[in-house]
């Protein structure tokens, strides 16, 4: 199985100057645990995760004051939709992240997260997390 197979082709994305809140509830309704940033002074795309939101809060930053920009996940991977689910698994694991910018041509064409990975090894693609709880409520 391919990273293209497992991949979100709809991707959150926010702008460098939006608030770390702002991130964070665009997040929330999307029940995803990354977003895609596109500054168009940088060369190529950024990621903000939830990770990177937690961080800033535990050091007691206001999220209403604190930019999505300065807070960017560091060391960047970019995934090629061609790579396998097992290169991909080992990049994250190598990495210590849990999400991969899947680009091709030099656009952003999709996210490929941990739990995709899971999902597609397990078979289990029928709903997501957030689709099944809004199915309880």
């Amino acid at each position: 199985m391919q990273v293209r197979d497992g991949m979100s082709e709809v991707v959150l994305s926010v702008g460098p100057g939006h608030t770390l809140r702002d991130a964070a509830r665009f997040m929330g309704r999307r029940g995803v645990g990354a977003a895609v940033v596109i500054d168009p002074e940088q060369p190529g795309p950024g990621i903000i995760t939830e990770r990177d939101i937690l961080i800033s809060l535990a050091e007691g930053q206001n999220p209403d004051e604190e930019r999505v920009g300065d807070h960017l996940s560091g060391n960047l991977t970019f995934a090629a939709p061609d790579w396998s689910l097992e290169r991909a698994a080992e990049a994250m694991v190598r990495g210590g992240f849990r999400h991969l910018v899947v680009v091709e041509g030099g656009e952003t064409i999709g996210v490929l997260s941990m739990r995709d990975v899971v999902r597609c090894w397990t078979g289990d693609g029928a709903s997501t997390p957030v689709e099944t709880a809004r199915s309880r409520a």
